[in-house]
């Protein structure tokens, strides 16, 4: 029970058992039982909107925006939009901006940039907007923008090698820059519609006080709990229709799906899925749902045995019954059925050129058993006279990923794989993945976020690529070719031709297992207008958005 002045809340914790299986919403007993602890984590997440609401006094006309998001920003607390992924979360809130951005349909346009021009093979000239200010009074300018990406191009940043194709960057004048490449490298604009590239004030501390150009303003944070804004008068764009917003932060769905029903918020993103036809039936809520550029995949241990051999890789893929996977931990709402790693929505897609892995444990148990990996009498698959035996590893940040790999599991020991579901934070994944101490790693991301191809395909599948070279040990020569010359080719369609080729040899190289594309399906107030759901997930609050 918590007390607060003039009022009570008492709020309910209710623990499931230990078998309990979120899927069914009854006990289970099969041999991957996870312990799944269901703590009603609402408490403190409920009391802070509630106060929070309690700022705005009788007739006051202040318009304040409630939001409930999944995840903030998680790196030691820092609000550096430099560091590893934190722009993703930081370009939610509506403080940083980028030289160029996308709109609702994934169409480029200029931001903080106003154009470019392609100088020759390797520079490129890019006009800034003038009359922008940063939040601090600073102005942004050459000098500003040069700072944002060499901070990023630094050595010491844990993604500069993403960037290394960029040479250098110098002005003209104070709002004309030249990036030099080392080489041709066609999607160079697109890589500043990354959120690591935000431009940010050099004057700030960035860690604790973001200082960016967006509509939005930081007041303050609270590490995993919350953060709050408010408008920025003096927005190059135009003064923001709401002054404030508070934004909380819950991973539990049920909680944020409370907080909707309850009045308490006027956005909750990732409502629980459960609730979609529910809510969508509620003349007090507005459900929104769209497509979005995140793929959920496994990514497979190459470097041990027997998951080198790539026939064992693709009777994994057989193995996997993707209908049932969306059916089930998806809700039948929240996804669609995997081909490959590019949604449809994604102009550089080939689903419709390469082959699916279609369900067929048949034809699974068959490339098994040339593997090596044979059935034996009591129905178990055995590899070198032992259970044939996997984990799969895989983290909560995303709801969808624990029931997504309990019904995995259960496919793989219906066919006769021992099955075991490890649930940990991504550091330990990730710590565990370059060491080559794991299996499986049931992972989701955002495979398009700056519109091109390359951004997943060099670090998934080119030799030396970041995951390519660690957490898959992956490689392919020929592929490595197209790759490199995708990079280089200006003419579209030459280049649409490569990465069709390129995602047809990793179909077949089964080089990862790919599931299901996410739905975003988000619960609005019918009172907030100018919301739009953006497919590659980080922008979220604009201009645009008002309470009427």
């Amino acid at each position: 029970m918590l007390f607060y002045p003039g009022w009570i809340v008492t709020i309910c914790c209710i623990t499931q058992p230990d078998n309990y299986n979120f899927l069914t919403g009854r006990g289970i007993d099969v041999a991957f039982k996870v312990k799944l602890s269901f703590v009603c984590t609402a408490v403190f997440f409920i009391a802070i909107v509630i106060c929070s609401g309690c700022v705005q006094t009788e007739g006051s006309e202040e318009k304040v925006l409630r939001v409930a998001l999944t995840t903030g920003p998680d790196t030691g607390g820092s609000l550096d939009p430099s560091i590893s992924w934190e722009g993703w979360p930081m370009r939610r809130t509506g403080i940083y901006e980028t030289l160029f951005s996308y709109d609702e349909n994934m169409s480029l346009q200029p931001e903080l940039a106003t154009g470019y021009k392609q100088l020759n093979d390797t520079s490129w000239e890019i006009q800034l907007r003038k009359n922008v200010t940063f939040h601090d009074g600073t102005k942004m300018n050459a000098d500003a923008v040069i700072y944002s990406i060499n901070r990023v191009l630094n050595s010491s940043n844990s993604r500069s090698a993403e960037y290394s194709f960029i040479k250098g960057v110098y002005k003209t004048d104070d709002y004309t820059i030249v990036v030099e490449t080392n080489e041709t490298y066609a999607p160079a604009i697109l890589m500043f519609t990354d959120t690591i590239m935000s431009i940010v004030s050099p004057t700030s501390d960035l860690d604790k006080e973001p200082v960016g150009t967006g509509p939005y303003k930081f007041v303050s944070f609270e590490p995993g709990a919350s953060i709050e804004l408010v408008k920025n008068p003096d927005y190059w764009g135009g003064e923001p229709k709401i002054d404030r917003i508070i934004i909380q932060y819950s991973k539990d769905a049920a909680a944020r799906t409370l907080l909707l029903k309850s009045g308490d918020v006027d956005i909750t993103r990732d409502v629980l899925q459960s609730e979609y036809t529910t809510l969508e039936a509620d003349p007090d809520i507005n459900i929104v749902s769209r497509e979005t550029l995140r793929t959920y995949f496994m990514y497979i241990n190459e470097g041990k045995a027997p998951f080198d051999d790539v026939r064992v890789r693709q009777a994994l893929n057989y193995v996997i019954n993707r209908q049932e996977i969306v059916d089930t931990a998806l809700e039948g709402v929240a996804g669609s059925p995997a081909i490959g790693i590019f949604p449809d929505i994604m102009p550089w897609s080939a689903n419709d050129k390469i082959e699916a892995y279609d369900y067929n444990p048949e034809k699974a148990l068959k490339l098994f058993a040339e593997a090596g990996i044979t059935q034996g009498s009591d129905g178990r698959l055995y590899y070198n006279g032992k259970p044939f035996a996997i984990e799969i590893q895989t983290y909560t940040k995303q709801a969808a990923h624990q029931p997504m790999a309990e019904v995995i599991a259960a496919q793989f020991e219906k066919i006769g794989i021992t099955t075991t579901i490890k649930i940990a934070e991504t550091s330990s994944i990730s710590a565990d993945a370059v060491a080559g101490n794991y299996d499986l790693a049931l992972y989701s991301w955002g495979v398009a976020p700056v519109g091109d191809p390359d951004y997943f395909v060099s670090s998934h599948f080119l030799s030396n690529g970041t995951y390519a070279s660690t957490w898959l040990r992956y490689s392919n020569p020929q592929v490595d070719k197209w790759i490199l010359e995708a990079r280089a080719e200006t003419d579209k369609e030459k280049r649409a031709e490569l990465y069709e080729m390129i995602q047809e040899q990793v179909q077949n190289d089964a080089v990862l297992v790919c599931i299901a594309y996410k739905n975003e399906i988000d619960g609005l107030s019918p009172n907030l207008k100018g919301f739009e759901i953006y497919p590659n997930e980080y922008t979220f609050i604009t201009k645009e958005m008002e309470l009427a």
